[in-house]
């Protein structure tokens, strides 16, 4: 694996990260309702930096392998996704507005999933995590959407208030 290729995708990766520390989940989160099978506040953290350490040497792996096409397409849409998800869910408040994103993200992630499978065996497994949380993901932007119908998301000019 080309160390230069790895950081590459990794800072891609971090960047797309940037947007957890841009939009905190703060108080606003916490008094929403959510589901009893919520991960704890702590996991969130955690599985983020595993996944987006995963998915860089996913990257690296296959982006130089011949007929990686679509595999780098899925890569570049899923970070793109995980990228938009955040400041439309936290950053505006937007949590049936989050659903549409949060299913390109699934698909997107799937894609590269299969698509690594294809070229590597370890790049593929490397994806697998990232498949399953952003499927418990996806279930529960859902389940707080219906679990707080009342919430109003924020206009642009509030964000921050």
């Amino acid at each position: 694996m080309d160390i230069s290729l790895f950081a590459i995708f990794l800072a891609a990766c971090f960047g797309a990260g940037a947007t957890g520390a841009m939009f905190p989940t703060g108080p606003w989160y916490e008094r929403l309702s959510k589901p009893l099978w919520t991960p704890p506040n702590w996991a969130f953290p955690v599985m983020w930096t595993s996944i987006y350490l995963l998915i860089a040497f996913a990257g690296a792996r296959v982006a130089p392998l011949e007929g990686n096409g679509y595999a780098m397409a899925f890569w570049a849409m899923q970070i793109a996704f995980n990228t938009l998800w955040t400041p439309i869910f936290f950053g505006l408040r937007r949590l049936k507005g989050a659903l549409p994103v949060m299913a390109c993200l699934w698909v997107a992630v799937l894609g590269a999933t299969i698509t690594h499978f294809q070229l590597d065996l370890w790049a593929g497994l490397a994806f697998v995590p990232y498949f399953i949380w952003v499927s418990i993901a996806g279930a529960l932007n859902f389940t707080v959407w219906r679990l707080n119908p009342n919430e109003k998301p924020l206009r642009p000019a509030e964000i921050g208030t």
